[in-house]
């Protein structure tokens, strides 16, 4: 669909590749609502953009159902329209095998991942579905498809991700909303950091097999690229597109292969 002219909500703006979903679409002369937890984060994209009143920032927690809920409203009033979705928000788990994970952070990971995206498209689609045109984009994972030892409940909560928007994909089909699932491998953010987990030290050897990063920016670009034209699926960076291929057509040998590569990190 179109960027230009037309209004969208982009959560995990105050960072990574929301923020840089936020710039790419005001580049390309739309006017945004960007939304994070991080007051700090969103003051900062904003500053980068220097967009004036084509960007308003919110404060959100996009778990909390009840603040979430009173977005489209606010969103509305500064903008006059919503006419895209981008689901961008993400947190990780601490590097631990399940049996060491409390339920807590299984909570925490499930309440902002899945729960998030499922509560912003309820806000939203109901105004989505009265545009002529627009779409709705859901940011999943490679480890929503493929399971990586460490991560059993980051990858549990995007694999949630895929298949409710693979199922809205199908359920809107001759409306005017579009539905784009998108699968990041390796991207260069501070997702650590900012879901508050440490980074177990990782070995050498396996770092320089691993893939190279994809940026931030590359990221965004390539997300606003699939909204735009309405793609199904979005794979972003060699090793997404590598394992998907293979976990297609050798899932134990896939899940193997990286149950391998995560030793030297659970011990």
């Amino acid at each position: 669909m179109q960027i230009k002219d037309n209004v969208f909500v982009v959560t995990g703006g105050g960072n990574g590749m929301g923020r840089e979903v936020v710039l790419g679409l005001l580049a390309r002369g739309a006017r945004v609502a960007a939304a994070d937890l991080n007051e700090a984060g969103l003051a900062e994209t904003a500053s980068l953009a220097s967009a004036g009143d084509r960007l308003t920032t919110h404060v959100l927690n996009v778990s909390d159902r009840k603040a979430v809920l009173a977005l489209p409203g606010a969103v509305e009033k500064a903008h006059g329209q919503v006419d895209g979705l981008f689901n961008v928000a993400g947190i990780i788990q601490p590097f631990v095998k399940i049996n060491e994970l409390d339920f807590e952070q299984i909570d925490r990971v499930m309440n902002v991942n899945f729960w998030g995206v499922v509560n912003m498209t309820k806000a939203f689609l109901p105004t989505l579905l009265t545009r002529p045109a627009a779409g709705l984009l859901n940011v999943s994972s490679m480890g929503g498809f493929l399971p990586v030892p460490g991560q059993a409940a980051y990858g549990a909560s995007k694999a949630a991700v895929k298949l409710f928007t693979e199922a809205l994909y199908a359920e809107l089909q001759g409306t005017p909303v579009a539905v784009t699932v998108v699968f990041p491998g390796g991207v260069g953010t501070n997702i650590t950091v900012n879901s508050g987990v440490a980074m177990p030290n990782m070995d050498p050897a396996m770092m320089a097999k691993a893939p190279k990063t994809v940026t931030p920016a590359d990221a965004g670009r390539q997300i606003i690229e699939g909204f735009e034209k309405g793609a199904f699926r979005v794979l972003i960076g060699s090793d997404a597109r590598f394992m998907d291929r293979f976990s297609r057509f050798s899932p134990r040998r896939a899940t193997l292969l990286i149950a391998n590569q995560m030793k030297s990190l659970l011990g």
